[in-house]
């Protein structure tokens, strides 16, 4: 996809763009295709996220978590962003936000966690840009925790990430 990207004038258009030019360019190959992460890790403690090739750090990103970052999600409605190892997996360019990109929580040790307690675990657990019929100022977004559990991006961010990750990316979200 990242070959017919580069081919298109969509991704032409994309390097002609300041905001975007550097942070995609600097990720092309010799031959024209973008080298992918294939290592995401988020930092909610810093509200930071990294994209990693070889242990290498090929992007960073400012994100949002949830309403109530702190701790691992335990349920649903607990407005939580979970924590641990899962994997990117479906991309879905129809969100109610600009672009989204499934992450596989839960997983089989989280089902296991909430129905210890008699809890759902919650699901749909994304990382996604900004909302497409936005509710509040842009700065709101930008600058505080507002998602129900997911880990939100700007959009100019959000399209960065959309290009360097693929489905079965690992994502590890640390405290």
């Amino acid at each position: 996809m990242a070959q017919v990207l580069l081919k298109s004038g969509f991704f032409a258009a994309l390097l002609a763009l300041p905001a975007c030019a550097d942070s995609i360019a600097e990720r092309v190959a010799p031959g024209g295709m973008l080298v992918p992460a294939d290592r995401v890790i988020v930092h909610k403690s810093e509200r930071r996220m990294e994209l990693q090739r070889d242990g290498r750090t090929i992007a960073n990103y400012k994100v949002s978590l949830g309403l109530n970052p702190n701790g691992h999600k335990q349920r649903e409605g607990d407005f939580r962003t979970p924590e641990g190892s899962y994997r990117l997996t479906r991309r879905n360019t129809r969100s109610d936000f600009f672009l989204s990109v499934l992450v596989s929580y839960p997983e089989p040790t989280d089902v296991a966690l909430a129905r210890r307690n008699g809890w759902s675990p919650g699901g749909l657990i994304m990382v996604h840009g900004l909302p497409n019929l936005p509710k509040y100022p842009h700065d709101r977004y930008l600058n505080t925790d507002w998602t129900d559990g997911c880990i939100a991006l700007s959009n100019e961010d959000m399209l960065d990430f959309w290009l360097l990750t693929g489905s079965g990316t690992l994502i590890e979200i640390r405290p």
